[in-house]
């Protein structure tokens, strides 16, 4: 599927289709397909925050939805709706779409409040891990069950619960051999539900029975439980060093965060030494700056990182140098936010309700409702023995081949239609999947639920777009989307990028519009230290066989924070420390700007000019893809014809 933002902005200009009254006026028509007054206004007010009624502001959008309508109609006349990879992607938005009106609604509001009550607290536990498949033979989830009991009686005769953790005859999850089976602190949607309502349940100090999850049986050893820390928007400079580094770059490293404690100390910006010193990627250049992390969210930093972060009492307050397993650190808190209340938090909550597992407990309960609704009869216990007997163990390999049924009788009643043995067989030789084996007749059990399942959501979905106004206007909105987006991008955005031709001939055409300004090769040296400026200077001039790198390495041997060096083509008014100097070629005078010392060596002055293909293509490539709009625009104006009433338009505001 496509990313679903670009989808998304697209839908900016698409419809939504509403119930109208019979007599409700065309405002525009496109071939022999009628917009009406309320479908264009509901479209105007969802993308207009301070909606304007003046002919000007109406004349406006309509240019943007006649354009938009143009787009559709004319992918729909070539087919796009039938290409298969397409149709294929409209399921897919049209099941995501679905899935919010297939749950049971009171559980669902059940499950989102239980979700904000455990989001209150966090839980440090550990557990120890028996694995068993979800569809292992009752033979072996005994045995499964068995061994967990036996380990929770040793831990409850005395032994630790980590040692045991740890052991061979211990927990199945790897882990446990480093973390004695700590997983630290989570909240809720951060376990697999049952383990999150095992461990929440379980009181402080105690461990929990035996739970169940997909990964097999668990005991939790309940360490503590305090109140959720909140959200936390922090920056941090961090000197790579691995913990399994050797002992001298360790040693550099924790060399390099003090001096830079030390600078912190004497009052130097934070988000200028993060600039300059940090090496983490992802985030010097924007002074440090990290993605919120804390409570509930999906970002999780390492224990010993979290720690010193919620430490810090005050914004703007940063921590001494730490060490976690990828380097040394300082942090510093820009704000802190505790819990946010339920009617801030609902939305997101309720999302992953219906994305997580606990959106399968709402499914399962809104299909019992169906059946009790849609007077659904089983009699699938009864007429289940033919498939234990003749299912056998190449449904594993994906090769059974299913017999003749002797009768066929119906196994199941829902809305007043039967669902058949041959129904089911088929059902069973479609989904048969290569996988691990398993018993027979829990397989056979596990596919017929799955089964019947399927039929009730399947002719469920059926009915939504009758059901529910507001899921078929969001299906018309996909569905107009994606053609828009597939049409846009044949037509302009890759034929932009594919017409080598075409886009030669563009900037040729439009050259004078992609020139640069006079510029300047050259190295630029820098330091907060003017001694090191001075110094940097005797040594280019006493050593001119030095390159830029070994003048660097030289001037940093005793501090890596004393020189840093630029190499580039620069454009002086754009460079706030170059803007309004005259340079000339050469060594130029050192001088200062917000507290830094700068050497230049201009290498070259660069007179203003044209830059060639290579240089504007980003900036041709867009300009080419206006211009290939704007000509495909005019030609569809002549072929579709489209009809604006503009005294309906006029009259959306009375």
């Amino acid at each position: 599927m496509k990313n679903i933002g670009i989808i998304l902005f697209i839908l900016t200009f698409t419809t939504t289709v509403f119930s109208q009254k019979n007599d409700d006026a065309v405002i525009l028509t496109i071939n022999d397909e009628e917009i009406t007054k309320s479908e264009f206004l509901q479209t105007y007010l969802k993308n207009n925050n301070d909606p304007s009624f003046e002919k000007e502001a109406l004349d406006d959008y309509m240019e943007l939805y006649k354009k938009f309508k143009l787009k559709v109609a004319e992918a729909e006349e070539l087919g796009y709706d039938t290409i298969p990879s397409l149709v294929k992607e409209l399921e897919g938005y049209k099941e995501q779409l679905a899935r919010p009106y297939l749950v049971d609604s009171s559980k669902n509001t059940e499950l989102v409040k239980e979700a904000y009550e455990r989001a209150k607290k966090e839980v440090r536990a550990s557990h120890i891990l028996v694995k068993v498949a979800e569809d292992a033979s009752p033979e072996d989830t005994l045995e499964a069950y068995n061994r967990i009991m036996k380990i929770k009686k040793r831990i409850e005769g005395g032994e630790d619960f980590g040692e045991v953790a740890a052991s061979k005859k211990g927990s199945d999850d790897p882990s446990a051999i480093k973390n004695k089976g700590d997983l630290g602190y989570f909240t809720a949607f951060q376990m697999v539900y049952p383990f999150e309502s095992a461990a929440y349940n379980t009181p402080v100090g105690e461990i929990s029975d035996p739970v169940r999850t997909k990964y097999g049986y668990h005991i939790i050893n309940v360490v503590d439980k305090r109140d959720a820390r909140g959200t936390i928007n922090a920056a941090h400079i961090m000197v790579a060093a691995p913990k399994d580094s050797d002992k001298s770059e360790l040693v550099n490293a924790q060399k390099k965060i003090d001096e830079i404690y030390q600078k912190l100390e004497a009052g130097e910006s934070f988000e200028n030494l993060a600039r300059l010193h940090s090496d983490d990627q992802g985030s010097k250049n924007k002074g440090g700056k990290l993605p919120t992390f804390g409570s509930g969210t999906s970002q999780r930093m390492v224990t010993e990182f979290e720690d010193a972060a919620f430490a810090l009492k005050e914004d703007g307050e940063y921590s001494e140098p730490f060490q976690t397993d990828y380097g040394y650190h300082i942090v510093k808190r820009i704000d802190y936010k505790p819990l946010a209340p339920f009617s801030e938090m609902k939305s997101e909550l309720q999302s992953k309700v219906n994305k997580g597992d606990r959106g399968q407990q709402t499914q399962a309960s809104f299909i019992s409702k169906l059946k009790s609704e849609n007077k659904f009869k089983d009699k699938g216990s009864k007429r289940l023995d033919w498939f234990y007997e003749n299912v056998d163990s190449t449904i594993f390999k994906g090769k059974w081949e299913a017999p003749e049924l002797d009768k066929n009788k119906w196994m199941f009643k829902y809305n007043k239609e039967k669902f058949d043995q041959a129904a089911f067989r088929n059902y069973l030789v479609d989904n048969q999947r290569r996988g691990k084996k398993t018993n027979i007749k829990n397989y056979v059990n596990e596919k017929y639920k799955a089964w019947q399942d399927q039929v009730i959501i399947e002719n469920e979905k059926s009915t939504l777009a009758d059901k529910h106004v507001s899921y078929k206007a969001l299906i018309n909105e996909y569905h107009d989307g994606v053609l828009l987006y597939e049409i846009m991008k044949d037509k302009v955005w890759d034929k932009a990028l594919k017409d080598t031709v075409g886009l030669q001939k563009f900037y040729a055409k439009n050259q004078d519009k992609y020139q640069w300004p006079e510029r300047i090769d050259a190295l630029v040296y820098s330091s907060d230290k003017k001694e090191i400026i001075d110094s940097t200077y005797q040594l280019l001039k006493s050593q001119d066989t030095l390159s830029a790198k070994e003048v660097l390495n030289k001037m940093n041997s005793e501090s890596q924070l004393n020189l840093n060096l630029k190499e580039n083509k620069f454009i002086q008014d754009k460079t706030p420390y170059l803007k309004g100097k005259s340079l000339k070629e050469g060594y130029n005078e050192i001088f200062e700007f917000e507290g830094n010392y700068y050497l230049v060596e201009v290498k070259e002055q660069l007179a203003a000019g044209s830059k060639t293909l290579a240089e504007a293509r980003g900036s041709v490539i867009q300009d080419y893809q206006t211009q290939l709009e704007k000509d495909w625009l005019e030609e569809l104006r002549k072929k579709h014809i489209i009809t604006v009433q503009n005294e309906v338009l006029y009259s959306l505001g009375e």
